[in-house]
């Protein structure tokens, strides 16, 4: 308990974009958030009131890091499981915990558990040889996906296996790294969406509008909500399985749930738990953002109304541009601002390189062609300094 403001202290282990924007959260709602950073220079760490250095791998560096918060959570799934069960055994409020947690740090693990609860997902396999890779290739058909067990993330750790010779090339390396593997039939979808929902302890639930995600070379480019032309029985379909995996697996906190939509129905992907870049549209498009919400639910107070505040609300990522531009962050924001007053940009204070996430782009209306125009020529332009569709500054 913070005793200069009677309020509860949230540690987030973790000081990516994530926990910069659940600070955001916290100042409204009194909360004291204590962040762990890995350095000086992430993006929490530029703005957070208390951040601590330290890796979420040293255990000593949790444990200290833990010392005086009411709660423990994260803005990313990477610290090692045998840690978070040491500091839960140390009496700490883990959320969401290590049980629940251990689903979204392992692919293989979350494959069993969902196969096992009857939630639909593609056929899939644990990958410790290459003839298993090559058996499985022959049984579901060629291509299959190749996937890390642990770590992966935004395309990374994720392989496309044309036929069996490439599974001969390549998946020997993997194993010698020490990879853990499985493999899954390649799924011929019509697109990708994502159920976000958040629950407390005291087990209450909320689920936000189901949406679209589209995505270039692994990355989330563009989140459109709700997903347009969804069927209604798809949508709650897609929240039901979110809210269940949620129930089942003792998920506190934001959980996404990322599906792939196809002509038989739905297939699960992946798990997230914690907020989400398919949720940051409720930044501005939701009566209650994913970011506070998360908070609310880790802290166990009630769930907030998730309404969405307009028919349509498009969220577009700003990634790095292959040559960073000369005109200055600030300037870029000046002319977008003349150009789309209406646009609410989060930037993230992050060094600009290829492809990097540095922020995104909500926009609110009726029309949601128009949002995602200007949605990608307000993203191109504040990476670039460059209007795709010819407008002149000038």
């Amino acid at each position: 308990m913070d005793t200069r403001t009677g309020l509860p202290v949230v540690g987030m282990v973790g000081g990516g974009q994530l926990a910069r924007m659940t600070h955001q959260a916290a100042i409204s709602l009194g909360q004291s958030l204590r962040v762990l950073a890995a350095g000086e220079n992430e993006s929490a760490g530029l703005v957070a009131g208390e951040v601590v250095y330290g890796r979420h791998t040293d255990l000593a560096a949790l444990r200290s890091f833990a010392t005086g918060v009411d709660v423990l959570t994260f803005d990313h799934e990477h610290v090692p499981g045998e840690h978070l069960r040491a500091l839960e055994a140390d009496g700490v409020h883990v959320r969401p915990g290590a049980h629940a947690l251990l689903h979204a740090q392992d692919k293989l693990v979350m494959r069993e558990k969902l196969a096992g609860m009857g939630i639909p997902g593609p056929p899939f396999a644990a990958a410790g040889t290459v003839d298993e890779v090559v058996t499985f290739g022959a049984e579901h058909g060629w291509p299959v996906v190749l996937k890390a067990a642990r770590g992966g993330y935004d395309g990374k750790g994720v392989w496309m296996l044309d036929d069996a010779d490439a599974a001969r090339a390549q998946v020997p390396a993997l194993l010698d790294a020490g990879t853990p593997l499985l493999v899954e039939q390649r799924v011929a979808m019509s697109r990708e969406l994502s159920a976000l929902v958040a629950r407390s302890p005291f087990g209450q639930g909320a689920a936000w509008p189901v949406v679209e995600t589209v995505q270039s070379g692994g990355i989330n480019t563009e989140v459109l909500a709700p997903a347009p032309g969804l069927d209604e029985d798809l949508r709650r379909q897609a929240q039901d399985i979110a809210l269940r995996v949620a129930a089942e697996l003792g998920v506190v906190g934001v959980l996404a749930v990322e599906l792939f939509e196809t002509g038989d129905g739905l297939l699960v992907n992946e798990l997230a738990m914690r907020p989400h870049n398919s949720g940051h549209w409720t930044m501005d498009g939701a009566r209650t953002s994913q970011f506070e919400q998360h908070l609310r639910a880790v802290l166990d107070y009630p769930l907030g109304a998730i309404d969405p505040l307009a028919p349509a609300c498009v969220m577009t990522n700003v990634l790095g541009a292959p040559e960073p531009p000369a005109m200055r962050p600030d300037e870029r924001l000046h002319h977008l601002f003349a150009r789309y007053p209406a646009a609410r940009v989060h930037l993230y204070g992050k060094g600009e390189r290829p492809g990097r996430k540095l922020g995104h782009v909500n926009l609110l209306g009726e029309d949601m062609a128009t949002l995602r125009e200007q949605g990608r020529l307000a993203a191109h332009w504040l990476s670039h300094a460059v209007w795709l569709d010819g407008y002149s500054i000038h």
